[in-house]
């Protein structure tokens, strides 16, 4: 049975990346904190604004006799992992208790998703320490994405996610899903429990850098007679801090007077409560309907990157417990068609459906499922019927599209210029070219390094290609990247002009073209035709 489960697994999970390698000095910020960040924005550190509850609404009364009022009583309770004394520990122990600022906001953030953490993991029969695993993880920041692709606040890879369900798409990403990802991160941690014979220190490991790691780390001790205890595996340096801090976590939580640490309550009834949908609906209008900000909505539901619900499911939402009875009492009062706004599109000639859903910010599927169109192609005069936003994009300041554009727009060293992505082009090369490091580009666009570029795509790179670079293992001076400053321009077609003539002009390519200004094959450029083109204005022939 083990092997079985080793070869279903190894080849997916590598564990969770989020670098943890040693204790962090910025005095105002963990390591988790500051790598966690690479999709997040400023806007999704504001706190939750704390609710006033009269009573709990829960099958279980927390005002029963025994059951505490104060959460943390209740995680103090279930705490079951070995009281470890070790240095690394130790280390670990001494940073969380000299920085009580960073601990504080920690514990804004946990506040709204710590209730149903714990509910989970009592369900699961799993150590209460586990509780403290998204601090180590990405700090409780819901729109946390890391160097290594890791996202939410259990810090899933795409691989990993999709293997324990989690469903992810241009529309929903169910590793920010709190309530998805919280039930599959209980569901992996039993299962690593488990294979490892409950040996947690190894499970906690492997969540962090992968079965393959560590059982290797385990053989090879094995093969020279030594000790496999945690302490004794050679494991990567993140690994190697990564239980030290949840077991520090453990005992900074468990006697926080001791060091000095002053652990704000958390009321032990539920923050929110989930709410079934029929269908898909648009988030402005389901905050306006629970009558809470909408801001507070995404930071519920961060798994819906857009600003719907996703077309396809999951067809719910996280509420706060006192808006859960307004917004359905709304909602039964509220036709299926208004759940969303609807527009119709007459296509013009020469439009696709990647432009058309591009410029109404939905998908091509979505498209394609509401207007029953079986292929990719157009006619012009048809009619579309195609879901929109109520409100203006930059209303939905949570969404994918608006946090990576704060992303984007955020003031660093060096030239600000806006390249558009060719065939062929790779963050390595661009960033090359620039002078600058391949995560720092990545993350100035809200991506990791690690993911796919798309031709046509857009990012924002602060160019310090004027610099002399040092070679990064010879230490011998480089020579100055080539200089690069790509600006869209408008073009209109003179007489004689071709797709080709232009190309070679600009020195772009025909399908770059096309793609810009939606040009079907077959079509002949008009003489006054306008056309956009992004070009490379350094390296443009007259």
């Amino acid at each position: 049975m083990r092997r079985l489960f080793l070869v279903a697994l190894i080849a997916a999970i590598t564990g969770c990346t989020l670098p943890t390698s040693n204790p962090p000095t910025d005095s105002s910020d963990s390591r988790a904190e500051q790598t966690a960040e690479v999709a997040d924005s400023v806007a999704t550190d504001t706190p939750f604004p704390i609710l006033v509850r009269n009573e709990p609404v829960t099958e279980q009364d927390p005002d029963e006799a025994g059951t505490p009022e104060d959460l943390w009583e209740r995680v103090r309770a279930g705490f079951s992992l070995p009281d470890i004394e070790h240095p690394q520990i130790k280390q670990q122990l001494n940073w969380y208790a000299s920085h009580p600022e960073y601990m504080q906001r920690v514990v804004q953030r946990a506040r709204p998703y710590l209730y149903y953490i714990v509910e989970t993991l009592e369900q699961h029969d799993l150590p209460m320490e586990i509780a403290l695993l998204p601090i180590v993880e990405s700090a409780f920041q819901p729109f946390a994405y890391s160097h290594g692709r890791a996202s939410g606040i259990w810090q899933f890879i795409p691989a990993t996610g999709r293997l324990y369900g989690l469903k992810q798409d241009w529309w929903y990403d169910g590793r920010r899903d709190i309530y998805a990802s919280t039930r599959a991160a209980a569901k992996f941690l039993k299962r690593m429990n488990d294979y490892y014979d409950g040996d947690w220190m190894h499970a906690l490991a492997s969540y962090n850098s992968g079965l393959g790691n560590v059982n290797r780390a385990i053989r090879r001790n094995k093969a020279r007679n030594r000790s496999t205890d945690f302490f004794a595996l050679s494991l990567p340096r993140e690994t190697q801090a990564y239980v030290p801090k949840l077991l520090a976590l453990k005992k900074l939580i468990a006697d926080p007077q001791a060091y000095g640490i002053e652990i704000d309550t958390i009321a032990n009834r539920p923050y929110f409560t989930r709410v079934e949908l029929e269908r898909q609906i648009d988030l402005a209008k389901a905050a306006e309907m629970a009558n809470m900000e909408l801001d507070e909505l995404y930071r519920l539901n961060p798994g819906f990157n857009r600003w719907a619900t996703a077309p396809d499911g999951p067809h719910y939402l996280l509420l706060p417990v006192e808006q859960a009875e307004p917004f359905k009492s709304a909602l039964a009062e509220l036709p299926a068609e208004q759940m969303i706004s609807w527009q119709r599109h007459r296509i013009r000639q020469g439009e696709t459906l990647s432009g058309i859903a591009s410029r109404y910010n939905t998908s091509i599927r979505s498209l394609k499922r509401i207007n029953q169109l079986r292929g990719d192609l157009l006619r012009a005069g048809q009619s579309l019927t195609i879901p929109v936003a109520s409100q203006q994009a930059e209303n939905y300041r949570l969404s994918q599209a608006q946090r990576t554009q704060r992303k984007q727009n955020r003031p660093r060293k060096g030239n600000k210029i806006t390249h558009v992505v060719q065939p062929g082009d790779t963050f390595w090369g661009l960033a090359r070219r620039h002078g600058v490091s391949v995560r720092a580009l990545a993350g100035w666009n809200a991506m990791a390094p690690g993911d796919p570029l798309k031709p046509g795509q857009s990012l924002v790179i602060w160019s310090r290609s004027d610099e002399q670079l040092s070679t990064l293992n010879s230490g011998q001076l480089a020579a100055p990247p080539t200089r690069s400053m790509t600006r869209r321009i408008g073009y209109r077609v003179r007489k004689g002009d071709s797709l080709a003539r232009i190309s070679q002009k600009f020195r772009v390519s025909i399908g770059q073209l096309r793609k810009w200004n939606n040009l079907p094959r077959g079509k002949y450029l008009q003489p006054g035709q306008r056309l956009t083109l992004y070009v490379d204005v350094m390296q443009t022939s007259s």
